[in-house]
């Protein structure tokens, strides 16, 4: 049990990145940077796949939503209406940074298996470091 809620906080946190994600998307249409936010997003999408595939490979039910976490996804959206695309690149960084600060937490967690702990150390927790970089050079415009 404690291992599903474990993933599916995981799991929540990847649903959210991506309807912010989907809500910035919308925003930029065709502004050239859209190409390295749809990478992000589709990233988030994948991670949100694989934590599923995950907890049902330990007898878990995935969570279907992002819970508390899609109440971020509004504010990034509100805060990007009123404040540009500056103040949203840099609530998608926040919650960039948030989100590694869950996965260290999940590494940090004895009762989570192994298994997911590697899945966490190879693929989630590099792939979302990688994301702060990008959304840096955004921010500067470069």
């Amino acid at each position: 049990m404690h291992t599903h809620n474990s993933l599916n906080a995981l799991l929540r946190g990847e649903l959210a990145a991506t309807e912010t994600y989907q809500q910035a998307l919308a925003k930029v249409g065709d502004d050239p940077r859209a190409v390295d936010l749809r990478k992000i997003h589709d990233a988030h999408r994948t991670a949100a796949n694989t934590l599923r595939q995950h907890v049902h490979e330990h007898g878990g039910k995935p969570d279907q939503g992002s819970g508390g976490w899609g109440v971020y996804a509004k504010t990034v959206e509100a805060a990007a209406r009123m404040f540009g695309d500056t103040a949203a690149l840099k609530a998608l960084k926040e919650g960039e940074e948030y989100g590694i600060k869950d996965y260290e937490k999940a590494l940090a967690d004895a009762g989570l298996p192994e298994d997911c702990k590697e899945l966490i150390r190879s693929t989630l927790l590099p792939q979302t470091r990688a994301h702060i970089p990008v959304l840096e050079r955004l921010m500067t415009g470069k």
